[in-house]
């Protein structure tokens, strides 16, 4: 039997090798893209138009004209104007534009698209966290004492944020395609990998791998940002990498999806090596290749 035969010292380990890919804030921008699809099909169930017409145009009931078989509601535009033409034919533009009725969807895609700005770019760890949800608790109950809720919804029901069904697909379709290219292809050319006693990184996309010794390497989670983590990541972490040696470097990986597994396994192949179990000749000495924990 070849002196050079390989097998591994743990059956059943499990992975030899994990890559972890360290995603852009982008990706927690998915609700925006989801939220604005929703808003474009229910816009466009709506069966609702907009009219373009200018200002002073009244909405008459019951009107009564020439061509009609019964009484009509209608628009009426003041005398001296005249309904937007079009450029080549110079008929009336016809209202073509989908728009809803209610402006709750508008206010409703507003509010995600402003929180999610806050939440990707507001960093708030551990105990801040429950800090800022007692604030607002708080600063809840204090409106409701001072009797300021009611001006300040009064004050949202009058806000009349609205957009066609186009506009909403067109801002979410970019979106989504930026998303998509940006999560699926650009973040995945960010990464590291962890392997049995090896530990290589690629952070720049372009860039060559570097490698660094594991002896005296550290991976662990930095506390979890509840909004941004937990709410928008579905359960993503940032981990930290401290290398070790004579020069330790910080590396930082933001945004990894699934980060506890993922750490777990990160550790588990740092605390093995690679050698190579010789066959009957070597008497079991082992050789360098084939896999062992460090220090058995």
């Amino acid at each position: 039997m070849s002196a050079a035969e390989r097998r591994p010292a743990r059956a059943g380990a499990g992975e030899s090798r994990i890559k972890i890919v360290s995603h852009s804030d982008l990706f927690y921008w998915w609700p925006v893209w989801a939220v604005g699809f929703l808003m474009a099909f229910l816009t466009y169930q709506g069966g609702h138009r907009m009219a373009l017409v200018p200002d002073g145009t009244v909405a008459v009931e019951g009107l009564s004209a020439e061509g009609f078989d019964a009484p009509r509601d209608a628009l009426v535009v003041p005398p001296g104007k005249e309904l937007p033409r079009d450029g080549e034919t110079g008929a009336p533009v016809q209202p073509h534009l989908r728009m809803a009725v209610s402006n709750n969807l508008g206010v409703v895609f507003a509010t995600v698209l402003l929180l999610v700005i806050l939440i990707t770019n507001v960093r708030v760890r551990g105990v801040w966290t429950l800090v800022v949800l007692l604030s607002v608790l708080f600063l809840s109950v204090v409106f409701a004492m001072a009797g300021w809720w009611d001006p300040i919804l009064r004050f949202m029901a009058v806000a009349d944020v609205r957009i066609n069904a186009f506009g909403y697909l067109c801002v979410s379709t970019t979106l989504f395609a930026v998303w998509l290219a940006v999560v699926v292809l650009f973040d995945r050319l960010v990464y590291v990998t962890f392997s049995r006693g090896q530990f290589r990184v690629h952070l720049a996309v372009g860039a060559g791998e570097t490698a660094y010794e594991v002896l005296g390497m550290v991976v662990h989670k930095r506390r979890d940002d509840l909004f941004r983590h937990w709410v928008l990541g579905l359960g993503s972490g940032d981990l930290i990498v401290r290398t070790g040696g004579a020069n330790p470097q910080t590396i930082e990986l933001p945004n990894v999806l699934f980060v506890g597994s993922k750490l777990r396994m990160a550790q588990r192949l740092l605390l093995e090596r690679e050698v190579v179990t010789a066959g009957p000749e070597s008497n079991g000495r082992p050789l360098p290749g084939g896999t062992r924990p460090v220090g058995r």
